[in-house]
């Protein structure tokens, strides 16, 4: 049997990272470039984090700029990578008895293309995005990441898209380099400590983790998204860190790789 397609979750930042070359973007095309061309991607953003299921399931997504106040040639970007309706009836299925529903008006936030630009550059690769449901707790998409398992050994490239440290009330807006904060490196290594150890109930019931955790995580959107590629995880599959660094002093860069 075929080894199963990694899974990764980005920390994706700032949407100028769309636009710019730095550790991270670089981190992220070498990402593309050392591993086996997948047949598609299901993207798990953060930025899409509304009451329900849903897969997009057009054969065009649309590139959505769901931010405001950057520069407008970062409105001016796209990426045109086709959609796959067949795949999005396959991932509904998978989720059963979770009612996924198709989407035809949603697309692709930045969570997703300001990544995957740098990640699979021309853009000719099927991406699809589910959202995560609002209303449901973290072990609900734990267990709805585990459903998606099937897809690695499909060719389907499941990534996740958030931060796991994602504070923007504590963010240095002024743009000038800043040392990380003490609570969110602690927390941090906290995850990848767990994440190591392979200790999913931790990271799933991250609320317990303490004030850390609280300033860390402090809404669950950017978090979340990690669940579902830990969720993938097989016996004796090996945890990396391809990339590191903090953003702003709280927001975590760091991309979790499971393989």
């Amino acid at each position: 049997m075929a080894k199963p397609i990694p899974a990764i979750f980005f920390g994706h930042g700032n949407p100028m990272n769309a636009l710019l070359s730095n550790e991270y973007t670089t981190s992220w095309t070498a990402i593309g470039a050392g591993m086996p061309r997948p047949k598609a991607v299901l993207a798990i953003s953060a930025h899409w984090y509304v009451p329900g299921t849903f897969v997009t399931a057009m054969p065009a997504p649309r590139t959505i700029h769901d931010f405001g106040g950057f520069p407008p040639e970062l409105y001016r970007v796209e990426y045109p990578a086709p959609g796959d309706p067949e795949l999005a009836n396959r991932i509904a299925n998978l989720l059963a008895p979770i009612s996924a529903r198709a989407s035809l008006q949603w697309g692709l936030d930045h969570g997703t293309w300001s990544v995957l630009r740098h990640v699979f550059a021309e853009a000719d690769i099927p991406v699809l995005q589910l959202s995560i449901d609002k209303t449901r707790p973290p072990i609900f998409h734990y267990e709805a990441g585990k459903r998606l398992a099937p897809l690695r050994d499909e060719g389907v490239l499941i990534i996740g898209s958030g931060n796991i440290v994602h504070n923007l009330h504590a963010y240095a807006w002024g743009g000038h380099p800043v040392e990380p904060l003490d609570w969110a490196l602690r927390f941090e290594q906290k995850a990848r400590d767990l994440l190591i150890a392979g200790d999913d109930e931790s990271l799933i019931n991250y609320e317990t983790l303490g004030r850390d955790a609280m300033l860390s995580v402090p809404t669950p959107e950017h978090y979340l998204p990690l669940l579902y590629v830990i969720a993938l995880r097989r016996e004796g599959e090996h945890t990396s860190f391809p990339v590191e660094g903090f953003d702003g002093g709280s927001v975590s860069m760091l991309a979790v790789k499971i393989e």
